[in-house]
């Protein structure tokens, strides 16, 4: 039926040998897992067992320890039935087929096998098989139904039995696992191969994206110790926007009225926050504001931001060759993009050596610049970068360097992720210029926790801080006079 998709018939063999009497139970070697590469030795046997309709699942009383055996049974019949699609299917042709064509053939060929090896399963247990051998051949075997979850923000994989994912900010572990590690290190080469890079022992840890958009990380053994490890933070299909953050209570309409300002007038804006705090999200709706007639230019290590202007130019770095040679960094994509008439530039995420020219570009007519860092808050931003431009190996006084930032640098926004899950814009901090060798600041809004609730949700409120703009002035000559109020501290 569906022959376009199967391999050319192999030269007729000699006769094969009689076939063995049927027996309820074949005894064979352990299970041979898949090879890296994804091929199985042809001479490769895995322990199969007959399975019968009504066949008891395990001699052993105990729920757990039947559901541990049918795992293992159905782990085996897997591994069985993958290595007869990869004999079977023309992969080639794959690229051209069709969901429903290609699951047709699998349950074609899987049916065919499953009944000389007298495996008998239920309908639901079949259709789950299929999907499960469909993603093993098209996907990215047991990762697929997390990555198809819209529910899934993180996917943290500790070695082949052991898979965490973030939910609506909480960390939880999944029933998902691999058959074995080389089971998690043939996903993992299948990712990173299909973007031109490699990961083995002489090359422990990979950065890569995903088909969808999606940035993944890999550190194989044996620089991971218990099994490889994998984190992959999903691409959002749908970009939120700044009335989207208000409504889940990042912030207040006050503060997206302050920030609509802040952004049109051109201020130089970082974002900072940990890991997993909301950066991106908030630099991806703070860019929202930004003028569709202005050229934009993005740098990142792996492409993240979705920026919906006409005019976007969108540049990602690279990690160099097997050689050790090839690579573009950061730096070297910042250098060229001041080239390149920009209005605006906007980096991912400043951490190394290009913060000189980031620095340099705020200070030098791309007014409205924007990037995020790591910190905890603004104070402690304004010292990464102090860090930062001295780990670039640039001998400059401190003074000098804290000039620099203070010329450069307008607004800090500080995100966090609260111990509820929840993200909240905790902080937006201006700063204001120099007082000796000191960097000025004034904190304008603020999130205040005011307790815990019985369920674990952190009681709070935004408020602002009685503080006026140091921007006020400059606000008003761009046509965003805010009124006096959004200034004013939410009165007990």
């Amino acid at each position: 039926m569906f022959s376009r998709y199967k391999k050319p018939a192999a030269p007729a063999a000699s006769p094969p040998a009689a076939p063995r009497p049927a027996s309820p139970t074949v005894a064979a070697p352990p299970p041979v897992p898949l090879a890296a590469g994804g091929s199985v030795p042809a001479k490769a046997q895995v322990q199969r067992r007959a399975m019968p309709a009504g066949a008891p699942v395990s001699a052993q009383p105990g729920q757990v320890d039947k559901e541990r055996k049918r795992k293992e049974r159905m782990s085996e019949l897997k591994v069985e039935l993958h290595k007869r699609l990869l004999e079977n299917l023309n992969l080639a042709a794959l690229e051209h087929a069709s969901e429903a064509d290609l699951k047709a053939e699998i349950a074609a060929i899987s049916g065919e096998a499953m009944s000389e090896m007298s495996v008998a399963l239920n309908g639901a247990e079949r259709q789950s098989l299929h999907q499960e051998l469909y993603d093993e051949v098209m996907g990215l075997g047991p990762l697929e139904p997390l990555l198809k979850d819209d529910t899934v923000s993180d996917i943290l994989v500790n070695g082949p039995n052991q898979i965490f994912i973030e939910r609506f900010g909480k960390l939880e572990l999944s029933d998902v696992t691999f058959k074995d590690e080389r089971h998690l290190l043939r996903i993992i080469d299948k990712i990173v191969s299909a973007v031109g890079r490699r990961v083995d022992e002489s090359n422990p840890y990979v950065d890569a994206r995903l088909r969808d958009g999606s940035r993944f990380n890999a550190m194989v053994p044996p620089i991971a110790v218990d099994g490889s490890l994998v984190s992959i933070r999903k691409f959002k299909k749908d970009k939120l926007a700044i009335d989207d953050l208000v409504k889940f209570g990042a912030f207040t309409e006050e503060m997206a009225a302050y920030l609509q300002a802040a952004v049109a007038t051109r201020l130089n804006v970082i974002v900072s926050g940990g890991t997993g705090s909301g950066k991106t999200t908030t630099l991806n709706a703070l860019s929202s504001f930004i003028d569709n007639s202005e050229r934009i230019l993005t740098i990142e290590d792996t492409a993240e931001l979705q920026l919906q202007q006409t005019h976007v130019g969108r540049m990602e770095s690279r990690p160099p060759n097997v050689e050790g040679k090839g690579a573009v960094t950061q730096r070297d994509c910042l250098r060229n993009a001041l080239r390149m008439r920009p209005d605006r530039i906007i980096v991912g995420e400043t951490r190394g050596e290009e913060v000189i020219d980031m620095l340099q570009a705020m200070n030098t007519g791309h007014d409205g610049s924007m990037t995020t860092i790591h910190a905890n808050n603004a104070r402690d931003g304004i010292s990464r970068l102090e860090n930062m431009v001295a780990m670039a190996g640039i001998e400059m006084p401190l003074k000098a360097v804290r000039s620099q930032i203070a010329s450069a640098v307008n607004l800090i926004v500080q995100a966090s992720r609260l111990q509820d899950g929840s993200r909240r814009m905790v902080s937006i901090t201006e700063i204001t210029g120099m007082e000796g060798e000191v960097i000025s600041m004034q904190e304008i809004f603020r999130y205040e926790r005011l307790g815990l609730a019985p369920d674990g949700k952190i009681i709070g409120r935004f408020t602002a801080t009685g503080v006026r703009s140091h921007y006020s002035d400059r606000f008003r000559q761009w046509g965003y006079d805010l009124p006096a109020a959004i200034y004013e501290p939410v009165q007990d």
